[in-house]
């Protein structure tokens, strides 16, 4: 969320950025909520002048009573105080839930970089690696090979669950741990600590981490339970810290998550959305950093080289693409995103997701910096993700550009030795 501060400092910079954005209809909630701020603080000025007052009457009361003198003019006067305090605080406490939910609705501010644009179709391509290439050979869709190799199963899997879903067997089983375990060494590797985070969320901790059109849109609520199944492992990561104070030598802290992932959006479904490209349920291994202010463009850059890297190790032809202002989402301040070349559809499709979410996040979850007990103003923390790996889109990235002429899959070199040496997957007996 923002801070209230930017609404008294600078207005006109939230109004310049919903107008980026497109969200034109939020432009009067920056006035709103400046008057509203104004308001507050006014009664707070007041309440703590009523309690200035009342601690003065009280003082007063005590001198009386200790030379026996009558007292009861003040205290009949520090009783109409305090209702006034009370009443007070309520609408001090009305206004703030009502300030915070707007600002809880308030989009991220945007990084200079951030390209203008309405839709995906205008995120700016910023470089490739590898030609894309398209073989001489007619390409069977990723879904229907899978079935024909006899390493999943979709029908089977909507019979039991709906679509969304599916049975991996075999060779495809090997695949997507072997893309998990891959990932999470590689970052192991370069000073990530692992997690393995719960898989369901209270919506308190929940909601300082996503839109708030989430929870309508993505998530899955346990029924009759304050809980909801994560969609990524991002959102437990972010809530670890939730409430606390991290020291100064602790920054930063680079976590390498690995989960399931639940999300109800499955999309408009054809030819090209059956299969594991939109699921239900699906592995990822994901990045994730918490930093100090000055430092988080910089660790930006490193989660993308980082998924960057695991790209090019699986030798999967990508772009990498600056996310426009009408694809950027609430919560980022800057995103990238990878693509992957799919020579099938003759086009790139996102596979990665890198994010900086500057004090966004932080200022919700309330996770701050600094030395516990000093006077001190603590300072709220950065936030950063990225996808590293989710094994169903890197799946398809790999079926699609290894597919042979007739119809194996050449496995990556850099994930056969996760897969017992086994170089390519065959029809299944």
């Amino acid at each position: 969320m923002l801070g209230i501060e930017l609404i008294r400092e600078n207005p006109e910079k939230i109004k310049n950025d919903l107008q980026k954005r497109g969200e034109t209809e939020k432009l009067s909630w920056v006035d709103e909520l400046k008057e509203k701020d104004r308001t507050w603080r006014e009664l707070k000025q007041k309440t703590d002048q009523l309690r200035h007052d009342r601690n003065v009457l009280s003082q007063k009361i005590a001198e009386k009573k200790k030379n026996n003198e009558d007292a009861e003019k003040e205290i009949q006067k520090s009783r109409e105080i305090l209702e006034e305090i009370e009443s007070k605080e309520k609408k001090k406490e009305k206004l703030k839930n009502e300030i915070d939910e707007k600002l809880m609705e308030l989009p991220n501010i945007l990084h200079s970089t951030v390209p203008q644009g309405d839709s995906d179709e205008d995120n700016e391509e910023l470089y490739k690696f590898k030609k894309p290439e398209i073989p001489d050979y007619q390409l069977t869709t990723h879904s229907k090979l899978i079935e024909e190799l006899g390493v999943g199963d979709f029908d089977r899997a909507a019979k039991v669950a709906g679509h969304g879903f599916v049975y991996l067997k075999n060779d495809l089983v090997l695949l997507d741990f072997a893309i998990m375990n891959y990932g999470l060494n590689k970052l192991i590797e370069k000073g990530y600590e692992p997690i393995e985070p719960p898989l369901m969320m209270k919506r308190e901790p929940y909601l300082g981490t996503v839109d708030l059109s989430d929870f309508e849109d993505v998530m899955y609520k346990i029924e009759d339970e304050d809980l909801y199944l994560i969609a990524t492992s991002e959102h437990p990561m972010a809530a670890m810290y939730q409430n606390e104070i991290l020291s100064d030598e602790e920054l930063p802290k680079k976590f390498v998550g690995i989960s399931p992932c639940f999300r109800r959006e499955v999309g408009s479904r054809g030819i090209d959305t059956k299969g594991l490209f939109r699921m239900h349920q699906f592995n990822k291994i994901e990045q994730f950093i918490f930093s100090k202010p000055e430092n988080s463009w910089d660790y930006h850059e490193e989660l993308l080289e980082n998924a960057e890297e695991l790209m090019k190790d699986l030798e999967i032809p990508y772009r990498v693409v600056n996310v426009c202002t009408g694809d950027i989402g609430t919560i980022a301040a800057k995103k990238y995103d990878i693509e992957a070349w799919s020579p099938r559809q003759e086009k790139y499709i996102e596979v990665v997701s890198c994010s900086n979410c500057t004090d966004y996040q932080a200022r919700r979850l309330n996770i701050r910096m600094g030395k516990v007990g000093e006077e001190k103003e603590k300072k709220l923390v950065h936030t950063l993700n990225s996808t590293a790996l989710a094994t169903s889109r890197t799946m398809v990235a790999i079926i699609e550009n290894n597919q042979t002429e007739d119809g194996s899959i050449e496995i990556p070199e850099a994930l056969q030795e996760y897969m017992n040496g086994k170089k390519i997957i065959r029809t299944q007996d």
